[in-house]
């Protein structure tokens, strides 16, 4: 191959293939020292070199020797102190030094291992390039030819010269698929596989249903028509939920097309699946009721509790059959479409049941006179449906109406009843003490063996022990090992303990602000800070100390005031600095050796006179003073 051959053909491949040249490289590198090793049997431990000269391809190898100095005994490890020097002139007897050491014969070997190395390198390209595709296509739609047929499914022939693989469990029942035949299918599964991805096709998947009214409905594509739920069983009936995102839109007759073109379409694809398209609806009555389809409903009564929800729901006899379907697949499917367990029963089945009831419940029966007085009416009625004798319509009409009260009011009743005991429970929770939910039980003081049971049980919290023993002791009762005087040592435990108070919530700043609110305007109207009783150089009387107040609310006024007290000084003051006044004149008598009446004088602002004034305070009981 000439010089500039082998750089052409080898960047030809690595450009077509989309692999990384330098990678590639390494790669033949590495291929070349492991063909070096099989060739002349060099031990793993012993350093060996390659290099490829991407514009000529030559290789060359090189590797680690002992330097010698006349005798070489094993060509492989050693080399000759002549030769050594001419790579390294400084080398002595018994270092390590790094040869060429290419075998004679290593064109024909390195050339058939780079393209060995080539190979593989493309194969692991084409499959990476697989995987990332098809795993970006997973739940969607995808086509292929039928290349094998076997008894543990089908291979499918798909893009990018991968296969896939569909189970017989994925296929539609009955549908019998030959060689060659282009078929759809959703990808369910890729996972990466010794000799390339592995991707698993379904045709029996709900959502195979979905991706095909999505290719057909271009409102459902768009959001215009958005799929609610879909129930399926392949190849004999599907139910699909719709619902319309915007106004003026019928979501049925958007999936149906004109003259059914657009669900034909899905059906013949489906090997002539039946499918039902209903309108979903918010009310869970209406819902149901239209997923029982084609089947008309007398009445839907709901059931929701611990057990689950539950639908009671009550045709006419003679679409009953039509109601449950072949092998109750109408009503299977309406209860996967919906969500609820549905209990399908004909109209007199439900009217002796709802008899029944109101006949064994002396409370449901004073509840409802009418329905007592049908009573008669309807065991005729059911008398003589028993005895296969014709029934009018009126009398159906009568028997819907008294399946519709008695239910109605069951059902209320039930319902009145969950509430008062979430209402009794709630209440409960209440009184115990939050801390209590956070005290692990073997705080408790409880005995080690009946704290063990309580455990073994699920109790982990004080709360949670102190709520069952307040709403159902039967169940601390009940446990095995607990009796009377484990009951009692767990009451008195949890009697005797104690829970901190939890801590006040700070106020808010303006909160607090707006509380101090009121008592700042007083301070404000009255704002003077006198100096102390033996500072002050004389003593004012009241009419002064009107004025010097006077004065100082017209000055506080300014915002900047001059004797620089600000609002925040104000508010902290004490109302006893008010005072001042009074109890100096007290003092100043006291000295005098006069008799003096003890008289308190308050300065507050007098909103409709506009200026400070003095009150007199009279003492309130034993209290003294009036408070501030």
């Amino acid at each position: 191959m000439a010089k500039n051959d082998f750089a052409l053909a080898f960047n030809e491949v690595l450009e077509e293939k989309q692999l990384a040249k330098d990678i590639v490289v390494s790669a033949i590198e590495s291929a070349m020292v492991s063909a070096y090793r099989r060739a002349v049997g060099a031990s793993t431990a012993q350093h060996v070199e390659a290099k490829l000269d991407p514009e000529t391809g030559f290789v060359t190898v090189y590797a680690e020797k002992e330097v010698v100095e006349d005798n070489v005994i094993d060509a492989r490890t050693e080399v000759i102190l002549e030769e050594a020097r001419k790579v390294n002139p400084e080398v002595q007897p018994g270092d390590m030094l790094i040869v060429e050491s290419t075998p004679a014969d290593f064109g024909r070997v390195a050339a058939q291992t780079a393209r060995q190395v080539i190979q593989q390198r493309i194969r692991e390209a084409e499959r990476s390039n697989q995987m990332q595709y098809f795993e970006r296509q997973v739940g969607e739609i995808v086509s292929g030819l039928v290349q094998a047929i076997n008894a543990q499914g089908v291979t499918i022939g798909l893009d990018m010269k991968a296969e896939g693989v569909m189970p017989n469990n994925q296929k539609i029942p009955g549908e019998r698929l030959k060689l060659h035949d282009r078929i759809r299918a959703v990808v369910m599964e890729v996972k990466d596989g010794t000799r390339g991805p592995q991707i698993v096709l379904s045709r029996a998947h709900r959502n195979f249903l979905r991706r095909l009214l999505e290719n057909e409905v271009p409102e459902i594509y768009h959001g215009i028509v958005e799929i609610r739920a879909i129930s399926r069983e392949p190849g004999a009936r599907a139910k699909v939920a719709v619902s319309a995102t915007q106004p003026g839109i019928d979501p049925v007759g958007a999936c149906v097309g004109i003259k059914g073109v657009r669900i034909q379409a899905i059906v013949k694809e489906l090997h002539d699946e039946k499918i039902d398209i209903i309108q979903w609806d918010q009310d869970p009555i209406v819902y149901i009721s239209k997923a029982i389809s084609p089947a008309r409903v007398n009445g839907v009564y709901l059931v929701d509790n611990e057990g689950g929800r539950t639908a009671t729901v009550v045709v006419g006899e003679d679409q009953l059959s039509l109601a449950i379907g072949r092998d109750g697949q109408n009503a299977r499917l309406a209860a996967k479409l919906t969500g609820w367990r549905i209990d399908i029963k004909s109209l007199s089945e439900a009217a002796g049941d709802s008899l029944n009831k109101l006949q064994g419940d002396a409370s449901l029966a004073a509840m409802l006179p009418v329905a007592v007085e049908q009573i008669p009416q309807i065991t005729e009625i059911l008398a003589k449906k028993a005895e296969n004798r014709p029934i009018t319509p009126e009398e159906y009409t009568a028997l819907g109406q008294f399946v519709d009260r008695v239910e109605r009011r069951t059902i209320q009743i039930k319902e009145d009843a969950a509430r008062e005991v979430e209402e009794r429970t709630s209440a409960a929770r209440a009184e115990i003490p939050a801390a209590a939910f956070a005290m692990p039980l073997d705080q408790a003081g409880i005995k080690e063996h009946i704290f063990n049971i309580l455990t073994e049980a699920g109790f982990e919290t004080v709360g949670e022990l102190m709520f069952a023993m307040k709403t159902d002791a039967n169940r601390v009762l009940g446990l095995a090992g607990i009796g009377s005087k484990a009951i009692q040592n767990i009451e008195e435990s949890l009697g005797a303990l104690t829970f901190p108070e939890p801590e006040p919530v700070p106020e808010p700043e303006a909160v607090k602000a707006e509380t101090e609110a009121p008592v700042a305007a007083e301070a404000v109207a009255v704002a003077v800070e006198p100096a102390p009783a033996e500072e002050m150089p004389g003593t004012k009387k009241p009419a002064e100390g009107k004025k010097e107040a006077k004065k100082v609310v017209e000055e506080t006024e300014d915002e900047n005031a001059k004797d620089g007290v600000s609002l925040d000084e104000l508010f902290k003051m004490k109302p006893e600095i008010f005072q001042t006044p009074a109890a100096e004149d007290e003092s100043d008598d006291k000295k005098k050796g006069k008799k003096v009446k003890k008289k308190g004088v308050a300065l507050e602002f007098d909103e409709d006179l506009g200026e400070v004034v003095g009150r007199k305070k009279h003492k309130r009981g034993e209290g003294g003073g009036e408070d501030w």
